[in-house]
């Protein structure tokens, strides 16, 4: 098995249950002078040791085609994935979002692979025209974050249209949990929680689908192993929703204190770039994957809130992360 991206998020911890499963795992980072292979030095040693760890950059082709070989699934969550950044640097985005996956086809294209995971977002949908969103809504390139996205996910369906390439699209809802940054919000708030008196927020009214970070991984996996869904993108969120602002409130009951909550310019994206609202429809990922989400958001939230607690020299709640 091969994962990109595998120091991010939600690739460690794809990473360390596949481990878990007995899988043979190679794990693509980008390369660094420091040799910091990111989150996946907060696996267990005993998880780390059993992978593989190369280090290169999806935009460069030889890098991948020598990755791939050997190998008979790939999971691609390899991209730059932060919507501020996009703003300040979108031709970077894109060519690690589009060219790197194009690198990742075309490579598993040469290798014959059981199967590719390509991993989309619910930023491509943009703010929903209806709710809740399936797999036929609308793309909308909002960011040039979302807008690699779609470009990303269309050449993945070209080359399983083209070549038959045994392609499957995942398109997880926003997901949060134990070793995200605080580039994203749930962690963006329980750091100022647990660190200061007063809350820097964005908008507070944005509403997103939530889910946890080992239900998404679930649904990583089902990609990868249930029979003849090649060719498919399925949405992967709870089906409910819930506002920024409400968030703020479940966190700050977590804690018990009371905060000052600061609406921050710096935070708020540009008014036709922001995403309103986000609800999935996950009836297709219950149908063809048996997945269900089994964690809800109140026991999600106090997970993150636990872990995050014992790993705060991790953050910086001072400083706003693009």
């Amino acid at each position: 098995m091969l994962v990109t991206g595998a120091g991010g998020f939600i690739a460690s911890h794809l990473v360390e249950k596949l481990v878990d499963h007995g899988a043979r795992v190679r794990a693509f980072v980008r390369y660094n002078s420091r040799g910091d292979p990111g989150l996946l030095s907060q696996l267990p040693k005993r998880v780390l040791d059993e992978v593989e760890i190369i280090a290169g950059d999806l935009r460069d082709l030889p890098a991948v085609g020598s990755t791939l070989q050997g190998v008979s699934h790939v999971f691609h969550l390899g991209a730059l994935i932060a919507i501020p950044y996009s703003y300040l640097h979108p031709a970077e985005v894109v060519e690690t979002n589009v060219l790197g996956t194009m690198n990742i086809l075309l490579a598993a294209r040469a290798s014959g692979f059981e199967r590719v995971v390509h991993t989309s977002t619910s930023e491509v949908y943009g703010t929903a025209l209806y709710t809740p969103i399936d797999e036929k809504h609308p793309l909308q390139g909002q960011s040039p974050y979302s807008a690699s996205k779609i470009g990303a996910d269309k050449l993945a369906e070209s080359f399983y249209c083209a070549y038959s390439l045994p392609v499957v699209t995942l398109r997880p809802f926003n997901t949060y949990g134990p070793r995200q940054s605080a580039r994203a919000v749930i962690p963006t708030i329980i750091s100022q929680v647990l660190m200061g008196d007063t809350l820097h927020i964005g908008s507070l009214d944005t509403r997103r689908d939530f889910t946890y970070v080992m239900d998404t991984v679930s649904g990583f996996l089902k990609c990868g192993e249930v029979p003849g869904i090649e060719g498919s993108t399925i949405n992967l969120g709870t089906g409910v929703e819930n506002t920024v602002g409400e968030i703020v409130e479940k966190v700050i009951q977590l804690s018990g204190k009371k905060m000052e909550i600061v609406i921050d310019p710096k935070r708020l994206r540009p008014e036709k770039s922001e995403v309103m609202r986000l609800l999935c429809d996950n009836s297709k990922a219950k149908s063809t994957l048996g997945w269900e989400p089994q964690v809800s958001l109140e026991e999600g939230l106090s997970l993150t809130y636990t872990w995050m607690k014992a790993h705060l020299d991790l953050y910086r709640p001072e400083r706003y992360q693009r």
